[in-house]
C-alpha cells in the first residue's frame, strides 16, 4: 500500500552535525553478538584512524576475550557494508569519514567466545 503525504516535513533534524560535539561515528563489530548493535561515538574528525585500535575501542570492546587476540593487520573493514581499505595515518575525515558515518570491522578466526558468534 502507497502512502502519500499531505504536508511538507520541513525541519531541522534533531541528529544534524552541529547540535553534537563532535561527527557521529558508528562501528560495529561483525561475528561479536554479546554486542547487539554498533556502537555510536563523536570522534573529533582529525583523529588519525589508527587510533580506534589503541584509543577508542578498547573502552569499548576491550572487555571481550577475543579483542585481546585481533590482529590489527588483518582486520578487515567495511563501510557503508562494502569492503574498505582506511588508511590508519590519515584522519577519520581524509578516510571519508563524516557526521553518522558506518563501519564495522570482522577479525578473521575470532568469531566469538569459543567461536560461539557471541
Amino acid at each position: 500500500m502507497s502512502v502519500v503525504a499531505v504536508a511538507s516535513y520541513e525541519f531541522t533534524p534533531r541528529d544534524a552535525r552541529e547540535r553534537f560535539p563532535a561527527p557521529l561515528l558508528y562501528i560495529g563489530w561483525d561475528r561479536h553478538l554479546a554486542f547487539c548493535a554498533p556502537v555510536c561515538v563523536p570522534l573529533p574528525p582529525d583523529m588519525p584512524f589508527g587510533a580506534l585500535a589503541t584509543a577508542v575501542l578498547p573502552g569499548i570492546y576491550g572487555w571481550h576475550p577475543d579483542f585481546a587476540q585481533i590482529d590489527w593487520s588483518s582486520v578487515q573493514w567495511l563501510k557503508s557494508g562494502q569492503p574498505w581499505t582506511p588508511d590508519p595515518a590519515k584522519s577519520l575525515a581524509d578516510n571519508g569519514l563524516g557526521h553518522k558515518s558506518a563501519i564495522r570491522f570482522r577479525t578473521p578466526g575470532l568469531d566469538g567466545i569459543r567461536g560461539t558468534g557471541i
